[in-house]
């Protein structure tokens, strides 16, 4: 009977040195460090010259007048320069009469040198990869394209491929988070994250100007990136993963068509940007933000912004304060914002209370990349480090939507100062540049001159 009570004591420590090894297990398996990333640069060949995208436009015979100043207003506004990059069918002027295999050539040119590139950097063996997560929203091939980089870089039989399409430019953050999840349930898990989109197949030849914006926008481009729950790799490690947020409001019927890959009027496959975008990105955001702040803000802003709050209500009026309701430079160091446009980048500017220098990373990225859709955080995110903007401690806060309609956000921690030029490299001295006014008002502004509403596009 004596030995009753011990034998308790012996098994409830063993219950609670067992608990305690568990909740240490979860937390190391709960740990996200980025090891390194590429971006992907395109040969210069495929670059989009003032007189390549004009060549372009004349070619599709059913503009006419009305259709080139809008074009002209759009492009002349959206914040891209000469040295974004096109699909090669499109150079070879077959924009209407894409192929399979254009759309996988273009995806093979991007493996060939991002995926390629970040195992070079890192050393890390394809044998070595666990998990392979792949987002490309609009072509999806039977084998997956998951797949095809299994196949192209020789990786394990047991590896797990998850391959997502029609997630927009919001997917990067899909795909670090599915990496993540993952592994929560798999220890010391090294994790491929493929971020790219397929404009071979997707270049919208048709007269509907919601469909048009998408050929002034969205350009070549995309990124690998190596993830992993290792402690092993913490030392090697460029940034921790501290928290992850996502929003969906595809509940919303104008939200959920806000931003759609469908046929216009006359069958013409495209990507339509409606009026109500805006709003839809306005109300995922919020909804995005109400969760991230208490995770990311120090307490003593999270009180300051309440007492304000409180005020505001208490007094039963709108009172009137300067600057953001909420300051979140108090949490955060750099924002890595998706250079979706250049309303998009202002718009998020006005919501955070930000200045010039903040959205300098996007602006430029948009400038010399243009919207590479999910991969372009990492463009972003790679100006800033070319730029030698990030110190060990510091806290970046990346933010995307895409459709759906969603707006994820994630929040790093930088391990140690970086200073990798990556695809920056070589013009990262000519950034920003010494004026950012567009070439195309200089070249064709004479449109805005003409009168008539039909006619070719002379030269």
């Amino acid at each position: 009977m004596e030995l009753l009570p011990l034998l308790t004591v012996l098994l409830l420590a063993h219950a609670a040195a067992y608990l305690a090894w568990q909740a240490l297990a979860r937390r190391r398996r709960a740990r996200c460090y980025l090891l390194d990333f590429a971006c992907h640069k395109p040969s210069d060949d495929r670059k989009v010259t003032t007189e390549m995208a004009g060549a372009v436009i004349e070619r599709n015979k059913r503009l006419g007048m009305p259709d080139y100043r809008f074009l002209l207003k759009v492009i002349v506004n959206s914040g891209i320069g000469e040295h974004t990059y096109c699909p090669r069918n499109v150079l070879d002027g077959r924009e209407e009469c894409a192929t399979h295999y254009d759309a996988l050539e273009e995806m093979d040119a991007f493996f060939d040198d991002a995926v390629r590139g970040v195992f070079e950097k890192t050393g890390v063996s394809p044998r070595d990869v666990d998990l392979v997560v792949l987002n490309v929203g609009s072509f999806s091939p039977a084998p997956s394209l998951a797949a095809r980089v299994v196949a192209r870089f020789g990786m394990r039989e047991d590896v797990q491929a998850y391959n997502l399409s029609g997630m927009g430019c919001s997917a990067g953050l899909v795909s670090v988070d599915l990496a993540r999840q993952v592994m929560l349930t798999r220890p010391r898990t090294m994790a491929l994250v493929v971020t790219s989109e397929s404009c071979a197949p997707n270049w919208y030849n048709g007269t509907d100007k919601s469909m048009m914006l998408g050929n002034c926008l969205f350009r070549c481009g995309g990124a690998a990136a190596l993830l992993t729950n290792d402690p092993a790799y913490r030392s090697r490690a460029k940034m921790e993963l501290r928290c992850l947020v996502r929003a969906h409001i595809g509940a919303h019927d104008d939200a959920h068509a806000a931003a759609v890959h469908c046929e216009d009027a006359d069958g013409r496959l495209g990507v339509s940007l409606s009026k109500a975008l805006p709003k839809a990105a306005v109300r995922a955001f919020s909804e995005n933000l109400q969760r991230l702040a208490p995770r990311i803000l120090p307490a003593a802003e999270l009180a300051r912004f309440t007492v304000r709050l409180l005020a505001r209500k208490l007094m039963r009026r709108k009172l009137k304060f300067e600057g953001p309701k909420i300051n979140f430079k108090t949490g955060v160091d750099h924002f890595c914002l998706h250079p979706g446009g250049t309303a998009v980048i202002e718009a998020v500017r006005k919501n955070l209370g930000l200045n010039s220098y903040d959205v300098e990373p996007a602006t430029m990225t948009l400038h010399r990349w243009g919207n590479t859709s999910a991969s372009s955080l990492w463009y972003v995110l790679s100006y800033m480090e070319a730029k030698r903007r990030l110190k060990a401690g510091d806290r970046v806060l990346m933010v995307t939507f895409g459709s759906g309609f969603k707006c994820n956000s994630c929040y790093w921690e930088v391990s140690k100062d970086l200073d990798d030029a990556g695809a920056w490299e070589d013009c990262i001295d000519d950034y920003p540049p010494e004026t950012m006014v567009n070439p195309y008002t200089e070249k064709f502004g004479w449109v805005n001159d003409l009168q008539g509403q039909g006619g070719a596009f002379p030269f």
